[in-house]
């Protein structure tokens, strides 16, 4: 492999790598019964069109939207219904971010807030909400070390999941590019052949 192919891998491997861990994720975690702030911001002070907060693990899957200056309760998800808010119901300075009162177990997921700005949208912010017991409550600090009925730590599995999902997205990401610089190296190969 010449100088000028392994500097093109290097570069196409770290570029794909920085494009790919770039992304826009937070990690919350909070107790039960607080009220969380997740936070989300549009980039300038143009007109706001739509914000949306979603979980697709629910259906339906809004956890608030609001839509042409106004909010859609209509569509919202029921556990949600009174418990949540924009931060700044003007949305000044960009701010979108939520506001989720009364946290329980239950409001454990990754959250996606996207927005679109006199015709632009966004790639989704992505929060991931982890909520666990307060100490001394089932499930929290306890002399078990936080463990349920059934011997798995309390919201354990769901973090697992998340490491696995990352690194499984990692490692595909790093094989799709890897065979990018393989397929662009044997068309060169090819190419200087005939």
């Amino acid at each position: 492999m010449s100088a000028v192919t392994a500097s093109l891998c290097s570069t196409l491997l770290f570029v794909g790598l920085f494009v790919f861990v770039s992304a826009d994720q937070k990690n919350i975690t909070a107790e039960s019964g607080q009220k969380v702030s997740l936070p989300c911001r549009t980039p300038n002070n143009n007109t706001i069109r739509l914000v949306k907060w979603s979980r697709n693990d629910l259906k339906p899957q809004h956890v608030l939207l609001y839509r042409d200056g106004h909010f859609e309760p209509a569509n919202q998800h029921p556990s949600f219904k009174n418990r949540v808010e924009l931060q700044d119901r003007q949305m000044k300075d960009g701010d979108v971010s939520l506001i989720l009162k009364d946290v329980t177990i239950n409001d454990t997921g990754t959250y996606e807030c996207l927005f679109i700005m006199s015709g632009t949208k966004n790639a989704p912010s992505i929060i991931h909400l982890s909520v666990v017991d307060p100490p001394g409550q089932p499930g929290g600090d306890t002399e078990d070390g936080g463990k349920e009925a059934g011997g798995k730590e309390a919201g354990g599995h769901k973090e697992a999941v998340s490491v696995v999902l990352i690194v499984s997205l990692s490692v595909s990401a790093v094989l799709v590019l890897v065979a990018a610089v393989v397929s662009y190296l044997f068309y060169q190969k090819q190419r200087s052949v005939l």
